[in-house]
C-alpha cells in the first residue's frame, strides 16, 4: 500500500525506518571511499598535497548542489530529492576507482560531491518532517545510523582489502549494497502528499505572522537562522578537527604509538555514535536548549582535558567527553532550522547545512595551519573556545509555541513506543 494511503501512525513508523536506511547508506558509501583513499592515491599517482586539493573538490561539489537543493525540495519534495541524491551517490561511488590521473580523480570527486550535497540536505529535511509528525525528538537517532553505516562501510572495505579484492570490485559491491539500501528506504519514505499534509497540519509559524503581507522573514527569525548557521559552522568545524587530528595529536604530543593513537580517534567516534543514540531521550526529557548547553559544556571539559593533560588515559577520557558532548548538538540545530523556515524549510535547512559543511571542511585545514605554528595541542584551544558559543547561542533552538504536531498526530507517541 502506498505511504499516502496508510494511516498517519503507520506512515510515520515506516518513514522513520526509511530515513534510518537513507542515513545508513550515505554513511556506508562515504566510508567506502574514505577507507580506499590510499589505494586510489596510488592508482592515480597523486601526491599528498595534490590529493588534499582534490578532496576539496568533493566538498565544493557538495556545496554547489546544496545551493539548489532547497529549490529542488520545494519543487518535488524531500522524498524525491532524497532518492535522487541517493541514486546519484550509489552510481558515482564507482567513479574514484575508475580515475587514472589527478584530473579524472578531481572530476570524479566533484561529481560524487554533488550527490552528497543533494542527499545531505534532502534526507535531513525529510527527517525534520518525520520528527515533526512524531512530536518528540528522533533526529539524533538518524545521525547515529549515519555513523553506524560508516562503521559497517569501514569494516567492509577493510575486509575487501585484506582479501585482495580489486578496488573496482570493492566499489562495485558497495554500489550494489547501496542500491539495496535505497530499495529498502524508497517505499518507506513519506509520500509527497503525506509530507504536504504534515506541513499544512503543523499550522502557521507565529514568528512569521507579522510577515504575512510579504515574503521577508522578520528580524527575529532571521537572527535565529543566523545563530543556527553559526553554531553549525563552529560545531562541525570542531568535529572535523577531531576526526582528522585526534590520532596525530596523541602521537606527537603524548609520544604514544599509532595503535594507542587510533584509540583516541576511536574513543571520540564511539562516543559520538553512542551519544546520538541517547540524545533523543535527553532532548525529550530536558529540551533541545539544555542538550546544546550541557553538551557544549561537556565537550569543552573534554577538550580542556585533552589540551592540558600529559597523561594518555586522561586524554582518552577527554576525547570521550568531547565526542559525547558534541553528539547531540547538530541534530537539534537541523531540527530547529527546519522549523525556523517553515515557509520554505528546505531552503533554510540548506543554508544551515551548507554553513556546517563549510565548517567540517575548514576544521582540519585550520587546525593543521595552527598546529604548524603553535603545535597541535595548543591549536585545539580553538574548538575549546567554540564550545562556548554553543552555550551562548543555545537559545536559538528553542521551539516556537506552534512547533508541536497537530492534535490528531499526538497518539503517535504511544503507538510508536509500542513498536
Amino acid at each position: 500500500m502506498p505511504p499516502c494511503l496508510l494511516k498517519p501512525q503507520r506512515a510515520l513508523v515506516r518513514a522513520r525506518w526509511g530515513v534510518f536506511g537513507t542515513f545508513a547508506v550515505v554513511g556506508f558509501l562515504s566510508a567506502i571511499w574514505l577507507v580506499n583513499i590510499p589505494d586510489i592515491q596510488e592508482r592515480t599517482g597523486t601526491s599528498h598535497a595534490v590529493l588534499g586539493g582534490l578532496i576539496l573538490l568533493l566538498g565544493l561539489g557538495a556545496l554547489v548542489s546544496m545551493q539548489f537543493t532547497g529549490i529542488l525540495i520545494r519543487k518535488i519534495g524531500s522524498r524525491a530529492s532524497s532518492l535522487l541524491g541517493l541514486g546519484f551517490l550509489v552510481v558515482t561511488v564507482n567513479l574514484p576507482g575508475m580515475a587514472t590521473d589527478a584530473v579524472s580523480l578531481g572530476a570524479a570527486l566533484f561529481i560524487f560531491g554533488l550527490g552528497h550535497g543533494i542527499t545531505d540536505v534532502a534526507m535531513n529535511q525529510h527527517a525534520v518532517v518525520v520528527e515533526r509528525g512524531y512530536s518528540r525528538p528522533i533526529m539524533s537517532a538518524f545521525h547515529a545510523f549515519y555513523s553506524l553505516g560508516g562503521a559497517v562501510g569501514a569494516v567492509a572495505a577493510a575486509a575487501g582489502q585484506s582479501s585482495g579484492l580489486d578496488l573496482a570490485w570493492i566499489l562495485f559491491l558497495a554500489c550494489l549494497v547501496g542500491a539495496a539500501g535505497a530499495a529498502f528506504s524508497a517505499p518507506r519514505l513519506l509520500s509527497t502528499a503525506t509530507e504536504l499534509r504534515l506541513e499544512a497540519g503543523a499550522g502557521p509559524d507565529p514568528v512569521n505572522e507579522d510577515a504575512s503581507q510579504g515574503t521577508v522573514l522578520p528580524d527575529r527569525n532571521r537572527r535565529r537562522i543566523v545563530a543556527l548557521a553559526v553554531m553549525a559552522f563552529l560545531i562541525l568545524l570542531s568535529e572535523g578537527a577531531a576526526n582528522d587530528w585526534s590520532a596525530l595529536q596523541t602521537v606527537e604530543c603524548l609520544n604514544e604509538s599509532e595503535a594507542a593513537a587510533a584509540l583516541a580517534y576511536g574513543a571520540f567516534a564511539s562516543a559520538m555514535t553512542v551519544g546520538r543514540l541517547l540524545a533523543d531521550r535527553a532532548a525529550h526529557a530536558l529540551g533541545p536548549v539544555r542538550v546544546i548547553r550541557y553538551g557544549s559544556l561537556m565537550a569543552g571539559a573534554g577538550m580542556l582535558a585533552v589540551v592540558t593533560s600529559t597523561l594518555y588515559p586522561l586524554s582518552i577520557i577527554g576525547w570521550l567527553l568531547f565526542g559525547l558532548g558534541l553528539s547531540g548538538i547538530i541534530p537539534q540545530i537541523y531540527t530547529a532550522a527546519g522549523a525556523a523556515g517553515r515557509d520554505d524549510s528546505g531552503k533554510t535547512l540548506a543554508r544551515v547545512v551548507s554553513c556546517g559543511y563549510v565548517g567540517l571542511l575548514a576544521g582540519p585545514a585550520i587546525i593543521g595551519w595552527l598546529g604548524g605554528m603553535v603545535g597541535l595541542t595548543l591549536a585545539f584551544i580553538l574548538p575549546l573556545l567554540f564550545c562556548a558559543f554553543g552555550v551562548i547561542l543555545a537559545k536559538a533552538v528553542a521551539p516556537a509555541s506552534d512547533e508541536v504536531a497537530p492534535e490528531h498526530m499526538h497518539n503517535i507517541q504511544a503507538s510508536s513506543s509500542e513498536r
